[in-house]
């Protein structure tokens, strides 16, 4: 949509009439008032920043576009006059809903009112808050009780701090439009009780290493920095001094109060993200947090410059949004690793603001201008200035998501992600940390993807957020009975049990650990990681790689999972596929009634649909998905189980979603070898009904080697030809040479693997 004429008369006209001093609205205010206005605003749009956009209105079409859409937007919320309710609802309800809205609206009109200079913005921001003010100073804590720190415009402390981080760049803006006592009677009732209200009377919320605390973090630093109160600052930097607390004492969410004695933003920036930008709790929730991180960073860029805020840490807020970007799929789309709602996006607005700040505030990366085109829209603000120019001068270039790992833990020593890109095939293996209250138990798990499309999924929350209907949109009591259990996950849940019993004091002091990833050969690229503590006398060591082959039309998976036990044990490994099936090589049974699989750890949650004894060496089964084909051949014995399942049992209201999947069960095992290929192969056309390539290209899988140091699979292709992988189980380090004979035959190579 094209800026329309009026709005482009609008802009032109604000841009030739402006002067380089505006006259303050307010009558009462004096000269010397008038003579602040250089520092306001400044939080994030900047005084310097109003000058260059309104000498550019009308001439940037991305950002023109954007204001206009703003614009629209805030005089549709004047039109329909100011509601400030007093609240009453969980998230989704009215009252929850319309002070959400109103955070947005404040801000946005607080923007309007500094680039088109129109005093009906102002008025609009100096009338609601005025409102607020007088509520504020009335409100007892929110009436529902569910939170573990209630706030009082809403249930939780936590939007409570959205609400504070948006509106001080609102009051920024019309700051110099107030007079003094306005913005006394402001900051005295309304601001500073708000500040305090989320920090020093809520530590359980504001001291600890978690997003919800950066937001608390940010919303505290954000007034302060508008309002020059150094106190505030600091304790947004650093948290709350001398305060007295119960480390041991674990609030509702999981996480442990001012644990090792660290809080404030420096620290929500130290402890979460790895030297690579990862953010343990995963992508979802690193999206979530990086609006505050970032626009509390670009405040305290403006304002405190001295504190170098974007080199903290070697810089790790700007790499963040690289590491950020790279987990997302072909369609923008987040891997959902832990908690994480399918479907968030980079189309999100926090989105547009880290790429608009990355931009602004790092080296000028042309490929993020590619991202803020499919994004169409940028900031009304100096970042989202420098984006606009940046695409209106033809700088953008594709940004190429490649094949790439990323370390997790503060030193980057606590495991991580790898992510495994060729051609449309992404595999996104997860050796990661706990991850804080938000981890899943699912060590070395992984999803699979094709073009944008799950092959291979990873289940992500059961919530459904802001959906009133839901639990309030919050959490529902199946996130820990399916969501977070092992057997909801792609890798091997041992005796119905979750890895660390499913318990988070234990799981936070384990991670895996990388063994090696090598995308050196675009053809064969190979991420390997090893756990030892999932369960007691148990380790296991997975290594899967995407193999591109002249044989084969596509690039396809080969997985291998090596278990050693010092017991026997039952082994339980599920695909948990979309779509429809196709063939297998075995013949399973029906149950006339469905029953739960187990009681517990999630295993009450999957109904069993069939059930089939694996009688071949390898088991093959293929569905049909978004008319595409697809066959994976496991190595099986006669002992083996092979179980088709379905989520949804034990779920009255139905929460879960009714999704598949094909779980191969060993039992009396203790060390043990699961071995699996994916393909993805051939298309069907509704239009023309036909079926094209529809059957695998694999004829047979067989393990050719299992030892300590060594593990050799044989792939054989239909046309019987033959290609031998090797992975190093020990010494994989790049420079090391390796010779060993398997049947007769030698083979030597240097490095982690072999494939030919």
């Amino acid at each position: 949509m094209k800026i329309n004429q009026s709005f482009s008369f609008v802009v032109i006209f604000l841009f030739l009439t402006f002067s380089c001093k505006k006259e303050n609205a307010s009558e009462t205010n004096t000269k010397s008032e008038l003579s602040t206005s250089q520092e306001h605003p400044k939080l994030i749009l900047t005084a310097q920043g109003v000058k260059d956009i309104r000498a550019q209105l009308g001439n940037i079409p991305i950002f023109d576009k954007s204001l206009q859409a703003v614009k629209e937007e805030v005089d549709v919320e004047i039109e329909a006059g100011i509601d400030v309710p007093v609240p009453k609802d969980y998230s989704g309800g009215y009252t929850h809903s319309r002070h959400k809205k109103n955070w947005f609206v404040l801000q946005k009109a607080g923007l309007l009112y500094q680039i088109l200079d129109d005093e009906k913005y102002a008025k609009y921001v100096k009338d609601m808050l005025m409102q607020y003010e007088a509520l504020y100073k009335t409100l007892p804590l929110h009436p529902k009780t569910r939170s573990y720190a209630r706030g009082k415009l809403f249930w939780q402390c936590l939007n409570d701090s959205n609400w504070l981080v948006y509106v001080s760049q609102a009051y920024d803006c019309v700051y110099n439009y107030l007079t003094e006592e306005e913005r006394h009677k402001l900051e005295t009732n309304l601001f500073k009780p708000f500040a305090d209200h989320i920090s020093v009377d809520s530590p359980q919320f504001y001291q600890r290493v978690h997003n919800h605390s950066t937001w608390g973090n940010a919303a505290v630093g954000m007034i302060g920095l508008v309002m020059d109160d150094e106190e505030l600052i600091n304790r947004a930097l650093y948290g709350i001094k001398d305060l007295k607390l119960d480390a041991t004492k674990k609030d509702d969410d999981g996480g442990y109060l001012n644990k090792d004695g660290k809080a404030g933003f420096l620290a929500n920036i130290e402890e979460p993200f790895s030297p690579d930008g990862y953010y343990n709790e995963g992508p979802y929730y690193q999206r979530y947090a990086m609006y505050p991180f970032l626009i509390f960073a670009e405040g305290l860029h403006n304002v405190k410059p001295e504190l170098n805020i974007f080199d903290y840490k070697e810089g790790v807020l700007l790499k963040s949004i690289n590491a950020l970007l790279n987990l997302s799929d072909a369609d923008g789309d987040f891997f959902p690793l832990n908690d994480g709602q399918k479907g968030m996006s980079y189309y999100n607005g926090a989105l547009v603001t880290a790429v608009d700040i990355s931009y602004h505030f790092g080296d000028q990366d042309p490929g993020l201008l590619s991202i803020a085109k499919q994004q169409d829209k940028v900031l009304l603000d100096d970042s989202g200035l420098a984006v606009a120019l940046g695409i209106k001068n033809g700088k953008e270039k594709p940004f190429d998501k490649k094949s790439i790992n990323l370390s997790d833990g503060p030193e980057g020593k606590q495991g991580g992600v790898g992510i495994l890109r060729n051609q449309d095939l992404e595999l996104v293996f997860k050796y990661a940390s706990q991850g804080s209250s938000h981890g899943h138990y699912d060590k070395l798990s992984y999803s699979l993807y094709e073009n944008g499309e799950e092959i291979i999924q990873d289940y992500g929350l059961a919530r459904f957020v802001n959906i009133e209907q839901k639990g309030g949109g919050n959490y529902l009591k199946e996130n820990k009975t399916w969501a977070k259990q092992t057997i909801a996950h792609n890798t091997v849940t041992q005796n119905e049990t979750s890895h660390y019993n499913g318990k988070y004091e234990i799981g936070s002091q384990n991670h895996p650990d990388l063994h090696y990833f090598s995308t050196d050969n675009d053809k064969v690229q190979v991420v390997s990681s090893e756990v030892k503590n999932t369960y007691p006398g148990t380790e296991m060591l997975r290594t899967m790689a995407i193999i591109k082959d002249e044989d084969f039309e596509k690039p396809f998976l080969l997985d291998i999972m090596k278990v050693t036990s010092a017991s026997a044990n039952q082994y339980d490994f599920p695909y948990y596929y979309f779509g429809q099936v196709l063939q297998t090589n075995f013949e399973y049974k029906s149950p006339e009634i469905l029953k739960p699989l187990g009681t517990k750890n999630g295993y009450q949650h999957l109904y069993v649909e069939g059930v089939a004894k694996a009688n071949k060496d390898n088991s093959k089964f293929s569905w049909l998905n978004n008319n595409k084909f697809y066959s994976l051949t496991t190595v099986t014995d006669n002992n083996d189980e092979i179980l088709f399942t379905r989520i949804g049992a034990n779920d009255p209201e139905f929460n879960l979603r009714r999704d598949p999947s094909l779980l191969l069960r060993r039992k009396n095992s203790k060390n043990t070898l699961f071995v699996t290929t994916i393909e993805s192969h051939g298309n069907y056309s509704p239009v023309t009904e036909s079926a094209l390539n529809s059957k695998s290209n694999i004829s047979s899988v067989k393990v050719l080697l299992d030892t300590k140091l060594y593990t050799a699979i044989e792939i054989t292709t239909i046309n019987d030809k033959t290609k031998i992988f090797i992975t190093a189980n020990t010494n994989a380090l790049k420079e090391v040479k390796h010779a060993l004979t398997i049947n007769g035959k030698n083979y030597e190579w240097s490095g982690s693997y072999y494939f030919k």
